[in-house]
């Protein structure tokens, strides 16, 4: 199985990517500051480890907006390498009194606060993000998803996505305009339906917290295929999720060079049909 994808049809990356929620604080988005040098030095170290895709979001903040993954990112790394992909997410709000999602009219303010913040005049992946961690079943995406898909022909956005959906919604959006990848919490309950979506129609599966944080996954069994291979049960979590499909792209995030490190290190671990049959 390659070790590459091509997102949209035209970009190609590494399936293992990085996700950046964790760059401005620990906690996720809205937690105490973490030192943006850190933050930094993480970014420049990924893309030297081969990541040529970064998955990140305007809101993507520490408390009080004092470290923003976006600014870490465009001063770590612009002018950017030729082959690195930039994907981001717009829906949410953080305000004080809580999570809150945008409407069909916010939808320019949120693409080019992202574009501000990266340095860039065209965002290579936009995903609409709706709901919190569970896909609002039966709520309607097209009014936001038109809105995208307006600022797409513009020429302001590469390819579009989606996050926190189901196979309802997806069907939703594919009829307005061309979905390149969807983004759901790792071990949703139709990750199956979505996994045999995505290979019938060439769309990216990126779960995102594919290890500790999402996907509830057995640590004996993975556990006993980590001894085999002499990696740890993340490793092994993040190559079963590479080998589970070729549409299966992982964005493990980190604010830690050895945790990073780890990481990408899954990536050279090729599971036996031994391995897949004790993890099944």
């Amino acid at each position: 199985m390659s070790n590459r994808f091509r997102l949209g049809g035209d970009l190609d990356v590494n399936r293992l990517g990085f996700g950046a929620m964790r760059l401005p604080s620990k906690d996720g988005m809205g937690g105490p500051a973490r030192d943006p040098e850190a933050g930094r030095a993480v970014l420049r170290r990924a893309v030297e480890l081969g990541v040529d895709h970064i998955d990140t979001a305007d809101f993507y903040v520490s408390h009080g907006g004092a470290v923003r993954a976006n600014t870490l990112i465009r001063e770590a790394l612009y002018p950017y390498p030729s082959n690195l992909v930039i994907a981001t997410k717009v829906g949410p709000v953080i305000r004080p009194d809580g999570l809150h999602h945008g409407t069909p009219a916010d939808m320019r303010g949120f693409v080019e606060a992202n574009l501000d913040g990266l340095g860039v005049e065209r965002l290579d992946l936009v995903y609409l993000r709706i709901g919190a961690m569970a896909p609002p079943h039966g709520e309607s995406l097209a009014e936001r998803f038109e809105a995208l898909a307006a600022l797409r022909e513009e020429g302001l956005i590469r390819h579009l996505g989606l996050s926190n959906v189901d196979t309802g919604h997806l069907a939703e959006a594919r009829a307005i305009a061309p979905v390149a990848a969807v983004q759901n919490h790792a071990g949703q309950r139709d990750e199956a339906d979505f996994l045999a979506a995505c290979q019938e129609s060439g769309i990216a599966f990126v779960p995102f917290f594919p290890v500790g944080g999402g996907r509830e996954l057995d640590d004996e069994r993975l556990a006993k295929v980590a001894a085999r291979h002499r990696a740890t049960v993340p490793q092994i979590g993040l190559a079963w999720l590479l080998a589970s499909s070729p549409m299966a792209l992982a964005i493990p995030g980190t604010g830690s060079l050895s945790h990073l490190e780890d990481n990408m290190a899954a990536a050279a671990i090729t599971l036996t049909d031994d391995d897949l049959a004790d993890l099944s």
